[in-house]
């Protein structure tokens, strides 16, 4: 966890701000870390970062367009030196909050830089557990919680929010328990699916969430919010079709490798299904549209092995924690990949 020294400057830096735009990643965590902190302040504008794994100079022009006086960047493992250069020409403050295992050397010196995991107890705990414990807003709290389950931890404070909605919660000390298996679960995958909608529509979602009182505002069908339950209904039907053909190839071994190709990627959603149906499955996904094949993998260890299958591939990029990963590979490049990965894991 982050110290309180620690927390307080991040409080700092927000009350500071009069402006702020918040980059975060295109994840429930990142969204809900956004989401804590934008009702705290009552101020600022919030953007999800669809390019992976970096924060690229693609998105300077939100800073410009938003007439930003701070950036805040929440759940990414990378920002471009470019970025931080033009940002850091506009003498624009960069706060980066983040639980990923990166190099010190990749952090640029311009940027203060937040993570548990430089920290003595060295624990990666989602940043919307660390958001939450900066804002301590009771309110917000089933925010929080959505945030936290999708990332896998459930947080010390689960215990209170079943006391206040027991309705909603699900007795388990297993996160993908309570996110497959409670409404608390089905809101944080209400909003993971929003945000595979349209810019405009992920930014009207952001901004009815902001709205919320509480989950049941949230989970209460009407017009309000009409159009993300009928996202959440058109991609859940997708993703159910996908998980079923995902079952049924081969997986005799320690290995489930699914290849899949269509509009909507959903492959990280796939990958966190299979891995909670398989547990001891080294899972693999691949999603395959145009140029570009994106990678989502579940397993012990799956970092090291998936930097090492695309070790070599060019353009290949990969990252994430220890055992849930991302990347990026030329679709050319997938039958190579596939041959690796089932050497390495096999």
């Amino acid at each position: 966890m982050l110290t309180k020294e620690q927390m307080q400057e991040i409080r700092e830096h927000l009350n500071n701000s009069q402006n702020p735009v918040f980059f975060f990643d295109n994840d429930q965590d990142g969204l809900c870390s956004f989401l804590l902190l934008q009702k705290y302040l009552g101020r600022g504008k919030g953007f999800p970062i669809k390019t992976s794994p970096a924060l690229t100079k693609d998105y300077l022009r939100k800073v410009d367009e938003f007439n930003s006086d701070y950036v805040f960047v929440l759940d990414k493992p990378e920002i471009s030196e470019d970025f931080v250069t033009e940002i850091e020409k506009k003498n624009i403050p960069i706060v980066w909050i983040d639980h990923h295992d990166i190099s010190p050397e990749k952090i640029p010196k311009y940027v203060n830089y937040y993570n548990p995991l430089f920290n003595k107890d060295k624990k990666s705990e989602p940043v919307t557990y660390i958001c939450y414990n900066i804002t301590k807003r009771k309110e917000d709290m089933w925010i929080a919680i959505a945030g936290c389950i999708s990332d896998n931890l459930v947080p010390d404070f689960y215990s209170e929010f079943m006391k206040d909605f027991p309705e909603l919660a699900k007795e388990d000390d297993d996160a993908f328990n309570i996110f497959y298996g409670s409404e608390i679960g089905k809101i944080a995958r209400i909003m993971g699916f929003g945000l595979k909608d349209k810019i405009s529509n992920v930014i009207l979602m952001i901004k009815f969430i902001i709205s919320c009182k509480g989950p049941y505002d949230f989970l209460e069908e009407n017009t309000k919010n009409k159009f993300i339950f009928k996202r959440f209904y058109e991609i859940d039907k997708k993703y159910n079709k996908l998980l079923d053909r995902a079952k049924k190839v081969s997986n005799s071994g320690k290995l489930l490798f699914f290849k899949y190709a269509g509009d909507t990627s959903i492959s990280s959603d796939i990958a966190n299904a299979l891995k909670y149906a398989y547990p001891d499955k080294f899972i693999v996904v691949v999603y395959n549209k145009g140029a570009k094949a994106n990678v989502s993998a579940r397993g012990k260890d799956v970092k090291r092995v998936i930097l090492k299958a695309i070790e070599g591939l060019e353009g290949a990029t990969g990252g994430g924690h220890d055992n849930a990963v991302g990347a990026q590979i030329r679709k050319e490049d997938v039958l190579e990949f596939e041959k690796r990965i089932k050497k390495l894991v096999n």
